[in-house]
């Protein structure tokens, strides 16, 4: 018996922030951010709205799959690098929320591949647990709130980055459908190309520090790009090769959103064809976490995914970390 997606969930606060803003925010043409980025649009939570409120609205649509959903939940993982706080975790306070309690529930931080790391330890954790103890299903969320960490000066960020959530019911399948393989890697050499230095134990956040912006999101952009371009065809190909299959039996492949640009450089580096990769960053930006399972709900709305469909989803993040889980659509 596999472990399939069974369920899907996918929420984004409703504040528009359209290019006109961020170009008045951070003194640039409205042009360069579309030439550059390719996002139109991204949206920001409302005042008081906190990460795990997104997290339940996601959470909240991908139980509705399972009537049995939540009576049989048990375990909750939460990708996050924007927690409600730095303790307890933001699956603690979501598990709290839904109005359940007596199973794991915790939270992951690989930054944007955070979802994708949240689904290999579910998959790990639930495949042990399928022997007998514990419940049957799993609920793995991805969910940011990016503009709590935005620069609005600084262009090369908040034009990519909005807030979001998604989430997916992990639970049991026949043999043959679910989550095939993954691969997981991180490269902490690298940890300093995408940062928010203030706030931890190195850099209590004090006002010096806020003075300097160091609890502000920080990227370095050409590197990053170099880094996924080096990194993702790796993660997919050992993800696929592992699970005995070939890029080319791929029908969709869902990549974290980092920006249209950026998405459509890996498909062209892949030789895969552009039907096969949806596009959610022109809409949503770069959602973090929420990305890739943000990009899974939307596609599967707009074109549902048939049973034996091969997805792959795949994405990087801070760290540097980076991801590819393999899936047969049941």
């Amino acid at each position: 018996m596999g472990l399939g997606l069974l369920g899907l969930g996918g929420h984004v606060p409703p504040v528009v922030i359209d290019n006109a803003r961020v170009a008045e925010w951070a003194g640039v043409d409205e042009n360069w951010i579309v030439e550059r980025t390719g996002i139109l649009e991204r949206r920001y939570r409302e005042p008081g709205t906190v990460t795990s409120d997104l997290a339940l609205h996601a959470a909240r649509e991908a139980l509705a799959a399972r009537p049995d959903a939540a009576s049989r939940l048990g375990l909750i993982i939460v990708g996050t690098s924007t927690p409600d706080q730095p303790q307890p975790s933001t699956g603690a306070i979501l598990q709290d929320k839904l109005g359940l309690s007596g199973f794991p529930a915790f939270d992951v931080n690989a930054v944007c591949s955070g979802f994708l790391y949240a689904l290999g330890v579910a998959d790990s954790m639930m495949s042990a647990r399928l022997s007998g103890q514990g419940g049957e299903y799993a609920l793995v969320v991805g969910a940011d709130v990016y503009s709590s960490l935005m620069d609005p000066s600084d262009r090369r960020t908040v034009s990519l980055f909005g807030d979001g959530a998604g989430a997916v019911l992990l639970g049991p399948v026949p043999d043959g459908y679910g989550v095939l393989d993954w691969r997981l890697v991180t490269n902490g050499e690298h940890r300093d190309l995408v940062e928010v230095t203030g706030g931890g134990t190195r850099r209590p956040l004090d006002a010096e520090a806020r003075e300097a912006g160091e609890h502000l999101f920080r990227m370095k952009g050409r590197p990053v790009r170099e880094y996924a371009m080096r990194t993702l065809p790796k993660v997919i190909g050992e993800a696929l090769d592992s699970a005995g299959l070939r890029l080319e039996e791929v029908d969709r492949l869902i990549l974290h959103q980092a920006n249209t640009r950026m998405v459509e450089e890996c498909y062209r580096e892949l030789g895969v064809d552009p039907a096969k990769v949806p596009l959610t960053a022109p809409r949503f930006g770069n959602t973090a976490a929420a990305s890739i399972p943000l990009t899974l709900r939307t596609e599967h709305e707009r074109r549902p995914f048939r049973r034996g469909e091969l997805l792959v989803l795949a994405g990087v993040g801070g760290g540097m970390t980076a991801g590819a889980v393999v899936v047969r659509w049941f």
